[in-house]
């Protein structure tokens, strides 16, 4: 397929490889949209590729859901598109199992548990007809290839994984056709919540005539021919793209060539400026596509929507915020709804949506993509126990403690604490002989159910024997492994400018000092002090998740010494109690060997003055010179609040003896590399990914 001319002036720029600087010391506001909590998922045992029906397992629904859209119309002998869900499934952790599996002439379910590095790069390995290629949470990962679907392949879905890094240092690449998922004659396939980038030629290549695909809830990103559609004389392809998210992709957004139906809607275009890509073209429909258009957003992108004179393009609902040249539609289409059923979100809300909801996910759930369902049960799964908390007295419990203290000591399955909407004005404590335990809020919103106290390191205690201390002061404190919070707020309002004599201002709204501790969807605010992410013990492993979340503070309110990850969350900067700007957003005390604060995804913002605040400093808890603090801000958009040296001192402990780094943030407050603001490499980045921080955890939401 020929392409719109591209640019001819250089781009060694853009690939040029940034050196890291140093090795390592120490987060507004975007909707964090309408997505699901999440269903079972994880690995199905360890060791080599087996099939988990054989240990009594059965696929949960995130494993065997069928798609929509176009690949979700009955056609050419297949009813929609399910995948593998009529097979066994299996784990992978290597290409020769992989291909293995997808090659099989059986129907699979394929979990790809960890990084595959293909050989020789740039391979696109071959899959059959009947099978579902899914991530397990976030650490699937393909490297340096793809996959292929060859002609009469159908009924393939792949799904939550990461495909990235076949590309060979030439931008507009003629040598290397490496593409993420490149499909030849096939049909009937999903692809659905991935992350694709940064491929030598396409990260989705549908062409020759594939036709009934849905391409939904994916990032596509850092790539120059990004989406292709088309390769044909035939006027043949049906295909459904929406909810997908291009970021810094220059031409193919996708173009669409010969498609017999394209119905794109509620996808996010986004080129950001000052970068070394700039966008050619969004949206085409060349050749005799017939095209609609609908609720999408494009942000600074060229061209945004362009058509050849023979192609059908009809547009409605879509926003334009700074762009520029051909915005471009004519003729007459088709009617989506006569083919399949959509409900298309407002255009307004694509942005925030698409940012938070795109993809892979910790869980993915049948309907994840759209507004959720319960959590499934495997055949090992028990049936958690539910303790209802309702402060007017319509339930069991008035309190969230009294809640905590009926959980049995050394329980051993989920116990859900149902928290009605309501202000509940207590401390609570979830010791470590309770894991297992969740507190969840029972409202609409995560509004509704406000945990509070007002506690802070210099209030005296009730009893005489002191004052609590930071730790001591915190709303919320968790030292119980496996504990889950969501749907609900947890704060600390304690008084700074009421208080201005006590001796010792840092307020705690939540301690975690426990493993495997996954915040979804909560809102954790206070000033000083807010969030304190912590172990058990100097030796102890502490791993948390959180996730589209908000916390809110100002001075070190990202703090301790857990491996924790803040992924597509909202860290919002907060004014100190008498008006003025500045701040710290993190401060690590990690243990030298562990991993420190990954913040991933996520937006850093707040109503405060330009270039006020630290992006986090390094704390050596103790006067500790054996700590190594560890702070990574990644695929973060920070706003101007960000200073442009944004690490620092503490303690008499330089940052730049420890690990603190960035990688492809942007917005106001990102900035270039620098001596005093270390960027990661491509390589360095490889290494501080989700999955490298949890370690083989894969947070469910239970």
């Amino acid at each position: 397929m020929s392409e719109t001319p591209a640019r001819t002036r250089a781009k060694a720029r853009h690939r040029r490889r940034r050196k890291i600087l140093a090795t390592g010391v120490p987060l507004a506001l975007v909707a964090a949209g309408a997505l699901a909590y999440g269903t079972d998922t994880g690995v199905f045992g360890p060791g080599s590729a087996r099939a988990a029906s054989a240990a009594g397992y059965t696929a949960p629904a995130w494993a065997t859901a069928g798609a929509d859209g176009f690949a979700s119309v009955d056609a050419l002998g297949q009813r929609g598109t399910y995948g593998g869900r009529d097979g066994e499934t299996v784990t992978v952790r290597t290409q020769a199992e992989l291909e293995k599996y997808a090659t099989a002439e059986e129907p699979y379910v394929i979990v790809v548990a960890g990084t595959i590095r293909v050989a020789p790069v740039g391979k696109e390995i071959k899959v059959r007809s009947d099978k579902t290629i899914v991530g397990a949470g976030t650490s699937g990962q393909i490297v340096g290839g793809g996959f292929f679907l060859g002609t009469g392949v159908h009924n393939v879905i792949i799904r939550n994984l990461t495909i990235r890094d076949s590309y060979q240092g030439v931008w507009n690449d003629k040598e290397h056709d490496f593409d993420a998922i490149q499909m030849d004659g096939a049909h009937h396939v999903w692809i659905d919540h991935n992350d694709l980038r940064h491929m030598a030629d396409g990260l989705i290549d549908v062409r020759k005539d594939s036709t009934y695909v849905t391409v939904s809830w994916n990032r596509l990103s850092d790539n120059n021919k990004t989406f292709g559609i088309g390769w044909t004389e035939n006027v043949a392809t049906d295909i459904t793209v929406h909810h997908n998210w291009f970021r810094e992709t220059e031409q193919r957004n996708p173009s669409t060539d010969n498609a017999a139906h394209a119905h794109l809607y509620n996808n996010y275009l986004e080129d950001v400026p000052g970068t070394g890509i700039t966008s050619s073209y969004g949206n085409y429909a060349r050749g005799r596509t017939s095209m609609v258009l609908e609720n999408s957003y494009f942000q600074g992108v060229n061209n945004p929507v362009i058509k050849d004179a023979t192609a059908s393009l009809v547009q409605r609902g879509n926003v334009f915020s700074g762009t520029s040249g051909r915005n471009e539609s004519g003729g007459t289409a088709f009617a989506p709804a006569r083919f399949y059923a959509y409900t298309p979100d407002r255009a307004a809300d694509v942005p925030g949506l698409v940012r938070a909801g795109a993809g892979p996910r910790t869980s993915i759930g049948v309907a994840d993509d759209q507004q959720g369902g319960a959590t499934p049960k495997t055949a090992t799964t028990k049936a958690a126990t539910t303790l209802t908390v309702a402060r007017d007295g319509t339930a069991r419990y008035r309190t969230v403690q009294a809640a905590v203290d009926a959980v049995p000591a050394g329980n051993t399955s989920r116990v859900v604490i149902a928290v009605k909407p309501g202000t509940y004005r207590e401390t609570v404590k979830v010791p470590s002989d309770k894991p297992h335990v969740t507190i969840q809020g029972a409202g609409t919103s995560r509004k509704q159910t406000v945990i509070t106290y007002d506690n802070a390191a210099g209030t005296p205690k009730p009893d005489g024997s002191g004052t609590y201390g930071t730790s001591g002061s915190a709303t919320v404190a968790v030292e119980a492994d496996d504990f889950q919070a969501r749907n609900l707020t947890i704060a600390n309002d304690f008084d700074e400018a009421a208080h201005q004599s006590l001796d010792g201002h840092q307020a705690v709204a939540l301690r975690t000092a426990a493993d495997k501790v996954f915040l979804d969807g909560v809102i954790v605010t206070g000033d000083q002090d807010t969030l304190l992410l912590d172990t058990a013990a100097k030796d102890r492993l502490g791993r948390v998740y959180m996730r589209d979340s908000y916390v809110v503070g100002n001075v070190d309110f990202i703090f301790g010494r857990a491996s924790a990850v803040i992924d597509r969350s909202v860290i919002t900067l907060k004014k100190r109690w008498n008006g003025t700007s500045a701040g710290y957003v993190t401060a690590p005390s990690t243990p030298a060997d562990r991993k420190g604060f990954l913040i991933s995804r996520s937006v850093v913002d707040g109503d405060v003055a330009a270039g006020s605040f630290h992006l986090g400093r390094t704390w050596h808890a103790g006067g500790d010179a054996a700590l190594d603090p560890q702070t990574t801000v990644r695929d973060t958009r920070l706003g101007a609040a960000i200073k442009s040296t944004p690490w620092s001192d503490m303690g008499g402990f330089s940052w730049k003896d420890d690990r603190f780094a960035e990688y492809r943030n942007s917005g106001p407050g990102a900035g270039a590399a620098g001596p005093d603001r270390p960027h990661l490499t491509d390589s360095q980045a490889a290494g501080q990914e989700i999955g490298d921080w949890l370690g083989g955890w894969v947070p469910t939401a239970s």
